[in-house]
């Protein structure tokens, strides 16, 4: 039984994030696998982080900038060792480096930082978004990160190609691995609810995720006021875990624009609902909402951005609309139209099957970590630049850090 170490920069939230849903499914896949699982993490727990015991996965709570970590990993000796975003990767790769040599290192990036930042950057700005905004700091740091890993979990095939082609990653470091769903099965739509039993219109997103509160700030200020004309009797109800008190204060029950908070289950929430509006203006990766909505035949209206590396060539489950206006029309017709409603919905079903299905590629996936394990020091070499990395830049940020070391021990009881 093989060991692996996960290291987290939060313990898993999936009632509350993509991420936290994301990281159970990886944890899922490597448990099928017979995989021995410690799961370790310097952040502290919430009322919603997920009970890993219940998986039996070993939970341990380590320090930041501490040699304990390097006690830890040094006796648990795991084989492979996954870095939960590229933060962690910079904080603990350099410690797992000097104690576990043979360890195999997988970067799960979750979505491009740098291509999130720099959208998000250019929509502050009101400029138009181009490719040369990639080329920032973060985006050093970030495939700086992916170059010292043996291989990189990248969600979207979009942002493969940006890596390709922009930064010239070889593609033996990069791994594309969706979202892992269950098949939408004939027994799950017999058990929807159907067109007349559902209404209102509804969003749901983690606002710690600034994309997302910029789209509620979207939905209240631009698309709302002339929906809510359109179809004098619908409402619109916002969701999403850690609302701040800007999204609270949005709540107008005369305006029928409700903040409803945290939706203890996401798929059972959106199930009730006609049609989910989500006008994304940045961001990155792929967006759990989307799943959510295809796995409770739930059509939505989103933006093009909103979208991005999801489709590829299949048909979307509701509209895509980059226009104000267009973007309510497409509303009003999901919302009022039964048969594009009904054909929305069979879309969401074919799109989820063929590009997020599980079995389609989880099988692939731990034999790809087979195969890298079994030649690791030929696949190092063949990224040369990646150990010229690890060199230079883990000895500074080794250096860093045990400078933060050695003054926390310097501070007054």
């Amino acid at each position: 039984m093989k060991k692996l170490l996960i290291i987290g920069q939060v313990w898993p939230e999936p009632t509350s994030s993509a991420a936290g849903t994301r990281m159970i499914q990886l944890i899922d896949c490597f448990l099928k696998a017979n995989f021995e699982i410690t799961f370790a993490c310097a952040a502290s727990k919430s009322d919603f982080s997920f009970d890993l015991k219940s998986k039996a996965v070993n939970e341990v709570e380590i320090k930041l900038n501490d040699e304990s970590f390097n006690d830890f990993v040094r006796d648990l000796n795991p084989e492979i060792v996954l870095f939960d975003r590229f933060m962690i990767e910079e904080q603990y790769s350099w410690r797992v480096t000097n104690e576990c040599p043979n360890a195999m290192k997988i970067l799960d990036t979750e979505d491009l930082h740098f291509l999130r930042n720099a959208r998000q950057n250019a929509s502050k700005k009101g400029i138009e978004f181009t490719n040369d905004l990639l080329f920032s700091d973060l985006a050093k740091r970030e495939i700086a990160a992916i170059l010292r890993c043996d291989l990189s979990l990248i969600i979207s095939k979009q942002e493969i190609e940006i890596l390709q082609n922009q930064f010239k990653i070889d593609e033996s470091l990069l791994y594309y691995l969706p979202f892992l769903e269950e098949a939408i099965t004939a027994e799950k739509v017999d058990n929807w609810a159907n067109f007349e039993s559902r209404e209102h219109f509804m969003f749901i997103g983690n606002f710690i995720h600034e994309p997302n509160f910029n789209c509620v700030q979207t939905l209240k200020t631009e698309i709302w006021p002339i929906l809510k004309k359109k179809l004098p009797k619908a409402e619109l109800h916002i969701y999403g875990a850690y609302p701040t008190q800007k999204v609270i204060q949005l709540n107008n029950p005369k305006e029928r624009f409700f903040v409803k908070g945290r939706a203890d289950e996401a798929q059972k929430t959106m199930s009730n609902y006609k049609v989910l509006l989500a006008p994304i203006q940045f961001g990155a990766g792929v967006k759990g909402k989307f799943v959510d909505a295809m796995q409770t035949g739930t059509p939505n209206v989103t933006t093009s951005v909103g979208a991005e590396a999801m489709q590829e060539k299949l048909d979307w489950n509701g509209f895509l609309a980059d226009d104000v206006d267009a973007f309510v029309d497409k509303a009003v017709v999901l919302y009022t139209n039964e048969i594009e409603w009904k054909k929305a919905q069979q879309n969401g079903i074919k799109l989820l099957n063929e590009n997020y299905n599980s079995e389609l590629f989880e099988n692939d996936f731990l034999n790809k970590i087979e195969l890298i394990f079994k030649d690791l020091n030929n696949h190092r070499n063949h990224n040369f630049i990646g150990q010229i990395l690890q060199h230079h830049s883990n000895q500074s940020t080794k250096y860093m850090s045990l400078w933060i070391e050695q003054k926390n021990k310097n501070l007054p009881a």
